[in-house]
């Protein structure tokens, strides 16, 4: 089995075959920050649609895409994808991403990418009222499975 995405000092895919599957799961998040005028479009209701749940949708339909976005991504089984857009104070709007699968590796960049398309979905979809809405944070807040077990962030690292 390969150690990591280079041999030779050329991209591979890690082949993961003699991996058993196991039960795994990631929880990943993108904060967003709004300036006032694109936050009154979200409260006001965007031309487009509810804002959010757009982009929980685009969310969890990037989770379903990530090997054709990532390039050494494996292609996964997902038996589960969520992602839930919440109003935070200080006009932010944080996503979370949950995934989950049972495979021969992990769904860290499935959760990574629904958080981060969510987030980038709804700048599209407010960028009308403002260019300068910020995506402040995308991060891995907890993975479970597989040979390193679970992780969770801590609030300070």
């Amino acid at each position: 089995m390969a150690s990591s995405h280079f041999q030779d000092g050329r991209p591979v895919m890690v082949d993961v075959g003699a991996k058993p599957a196991t039960v795994r799961r990631a929880v990943a998040e993108a904060v967003v920050v709004l300036p006032p005028e694109a936050a009154a479009r979200l409260d006001a209701g965007a031309p487009k649609g509810d804002a959010v749940q757009v982009a929980e949708l685009a969310g969890i339909m990037a989770a379903k895409r990530t090997p054709e976005l990532i390039p050494l991504a494996h292609p996964l089984p997902l038996t589960s994808v969520a992602v839930r857009g919440e109003r935070q104070e200080g006009d932010r709007v944080r996503f979370e991403a949950s995934c989950g699968t049972t495979a021969p590796t992990g769904v860290e960049m499935e959760a990574l990418t629904a958080a981060s398309v969510a987030a980038l979905t709804l700048y599209d979809m407010l960028k009308g009222a403002s260019k300068g809405i910020v995506i402040e944070t995308v991060r891995l807040l907890a993975k479970e499975g597989g040979r390193s077990g679970s992780w969770r962030r801590t609030p300070d690292r």
